[in-house]
């Protein structure tokens, strides 16, 4: 069975195994299609494990797509969500969507999300992204089935990979003890993750051994042999007793050479060219309208320009990025920053890096690239972000100075236990990098924007937290908290470039915030203000202040353009870019001589604003002095799929949402 009519059980279809290797290769196809169009997303894993993905949705797995919530449906679990665009063909492919629509795929208000979310698109069961958690949800679901005596199956995709997560372990032993013989797992072989080879990032070898001893029957097929890989699938469907594993030996990028058995498709899109090429490596040039997908893509990206464009707050001009001949910034991403720092210094044979399998990516391997004497002390740890932390703890026992960063929302949140145990009670000297903050991560979509990580490690004891503001900035707090600050330490930069908008010269001291005036308007923005140290500074009577840290400081200094040149008004900018230990005379100043406070985070509001709030509302200084207050920064909700640019403007955390409010604000001093 599969496709199927649920109130009558009729079998809408049924494809042979010549038919569903057809649809594969079709579904190969319009991936690379929605992958160029999307410009960004994971081609290597979509492509290899696509053959299942055909087998699943299409001829094993029971599901009606005119009910996607049947009760005695299967589940199909995509533990390894980053291959969403394959979860997305299936679904299409069996009629749950439309295969154009994929196209839509990592756009802003999109249901076919950079990662999978159940709450946008039926036919998704979980929401995914962050690896090793679908197999525990599955056990859940199993166990589901069991206590409402369902007949259904729980089908989990994970990654060989991903096999390295903790996680999927106490799932693997909680299967084998229940006997959930409702389970089928599934693990896409294809032998390679971000950082290269799985058994040289970390061996995860014999699955089979300690699969079987755990008390799961295992199998082992070719996983671009349609039969083998729908007998299996079967066979599944039939296992008594025990929880049954396929091991799916399969070629990341299948069916395109130039990306199979590359590790750095793993995260890379086609371009146009190449896509053509994939396209006709798989005959299907003349099959897939591909210049109508792509017409149909850029379609959907006009209307979302035109809500974004809705949403922002309008000036007397158009005062964005580089959009005129003055104020112009030069971009950098500042995690390029933190690289540059550990190539500098890490000659001193204390500091050890670990790898957690993004380490391009963040820049942490720029410890040891072109620097082979450094390689015995750089350590691949995998994805295991809690276990690495813990053993972060233990190197800094013993007198090594660890370092270890990932997405910021895995730094900071799936190793929380062991940062607040392991490191911060015990005070190890532990530097962690809560990379790709905030929503510069873009079309990877919620489960990895970081807008909740300064929450979790500011509200830890020892712990300090720097937020630099752009690359300039990266390097001086990480050439600081690397070898002169001694206890846990954790700094949070973006992936996307941002404006540089500070020189070697401005002042960097940690814990001590640094305070920003435009003096003039200038053909380069950076050159339009004066920086100095809060302490350092004497008060100008300004209208207002805007407290901002990391990449929002760049947006308070535009915004303070626009508040000059629109209305006058002048404005201090404080840099709080140590968020922990946090300056308070600077902030007490800015509220007692401005009496207009903006805090501006790209986060979820509080971990900014409610550090001020507190500092303002608690100073004896203060006590009966009018300060009036606004916040800007993520309003209490999850992410979404878009391009980073397009994030900041939809979470309303550009410098024309900052200058609204300073607006709203000043409208209130006024009335005083």
């Amino acid at each position: 069975m599969a496709l199927i009519e649920s109130k009558t059980g009729k079998i809408t279809k049924d494809y042979s195994i010549e038919e569903l290797r057809e649809q594969a290769n079709l579904m190969r196809g319009y991936n690379l299609v929605a992958l160029c169009a999307a410009g960004s997303g994971h081609a290597g894993g979509t492509l290899s494990i696509m053959d299942i993905t055909a087998a699943l949705y299409l001829k094993v797995a029971d599901h009606d797509p005119k009910d996607p919530s049947w009760e005695n449906r299967d589940r199909i679990i995509w533990s390894t969500g980053h291959k969403a665009p394959s979860l997305y063909l299936g679904l299409a492919f069996a009629g749950f969507c439309k295969k154009e629509d994929v196209m839509y795929l990592r756009k802003l208000y999109s249901p076919f999300q950079g990662h999978p979310h159940w709450l946008k698109l039926p036919g998704i069961e979980v929401s995914s992204g962050s690896l090793g958690q679908g197999l525990s949800v599955a056990v859940g679901i199993a166990l589901a089935g069991k206590l409402n005596n369902k007949d259904y199956k729980t089908f989990c995709i994970m990654g060989d990979g991903e096999q390295q997560e903790g996680n999927v372990w106490e799932a693997v032993m909680e299967a084998g003890h229940f006997k959930l013989d409702n389970i089928i797992g599934i693990i896409d072989y294809n032998r390679l993750q971000i950082d290269g080879w799985v058994k040289d990032v970390m061996n995860v070898d014999p699955l089979e051994d300690k699969y079987k001893s755990f008390g799961w029957e295992v199998i082992r097929i070719n996983g671009h042999d349609m039969k083998q890989v729908v007998d299996a699938l079967e066979k599944g469907k039939k296992c008594i007793g025990k929880p049954l594993l396929i091991i799916a030996d399969t070629i990341k990028g299948k069916g395109v050479s130039f990306m199979e058995d590359v590790a750095g498709w793993h995260g890379r899109t086609p371009n146009y060219e190449e896509m053509l090429k994939g396209l006709d490596e798989l005959k299907l040039k003349d099959k897939i309208p591909y210049e109508k997908l792509l017409e149909h893509a850029k379609e959907y990206q006009k209307e979302v320009d035109k809500k974004l464009d809705l949403k922002m707050p309008k000036f007397k001009k158009n005062y964005w990025w580089n959009a005129d001949n003055t104020m112009k910034v030069k971009m950098e991403p500042t995690r390029k920053g933190f690289g540059q720092s550990l190539a500098e210094h890490g000659d001193d044979e204390r500091i050890v890096a670990l790898g957690l399998d993004i380490s391009g990516s963040i820049t942490i391997s720029d410890f040891y690239q072109g620097k082979p004497e450094r390689k015995k002390r750089w350590i691949s740890m995998g994805i295991a972000e809690q276990s690495a932390t813990a053993a972060a703890a233990g190197l800094a026992k013993e007198g090594k100075l660890p370092v270890l960063g990932t997405y910021g929302t895995f730094a900071a949140a799936r190793n929380l236990d062991q940062i607040r145990v392991s490191v911060c009670y015990g005070n190890f000297n532990v530097f962690i990098a809560g990379a790709h903050g905030g929503v510069s991560v873009g079309p990877d979509g919620a489960t990895h924007q970081a807008l909740e990580d300064l929450f979790n490690v500011c509200g830890l004891p020892n712990m300090s937290v720097v937020v630099p503001c752009d690359v300039l900035e990266t390097k001086k707090a990480t050439d600081y908290l690397l070898l002169k600050h001694v206890g846990p330490k954790f700094i949070r930069f973006a992936r996307e470039a941002t404006p540089i908008v500070t020189t070697e010269k401005t002042p960097f001291v940690f814990g001590k915030a640094n305070v920003s005036r435009m003096r003039k308007e200038s053909e380069q923005l950076v050159d339009a203000f004066e920086t100095v140290l809060a302490d350092q500074y004497k008060n100008e009577n300004e209208h207002l202040s805007i407290i901002a840290c990391g990449p929002m400081v760049p947006e308070a200094m535009r915004a303070a353009y626009i508040l000059k040149k629109d209305y006058g008004w002048e404005t201090r900018i404080v840099n709080i870019h140590t968020l922990k230990p946090i300056d308070e005379a600077a902030i007490i100043r800015a509220a007692k001589e401005t009496g207009v406070v903006i805090t501006a985070e790209e986060h979820q509001i509080g971990a900014l604003a409610w550090r001020v709030s507190s500092v303002i509302t608690e100073c004896p200084e203060l006590y009966g002095k009018p300060i009036i207050t606004g916040a800007i920064g993520v309003k209490d909700r999850f992410g979404d799929s878009g391009a980073p640019w397009e994030l900041v403007k939809e979470f309303e955390v550009s410098a024309e949402h900052i200058a609204a409010k300073a607006v709203e604000l000043m409208k209130i001093k006024g009335r005083k």
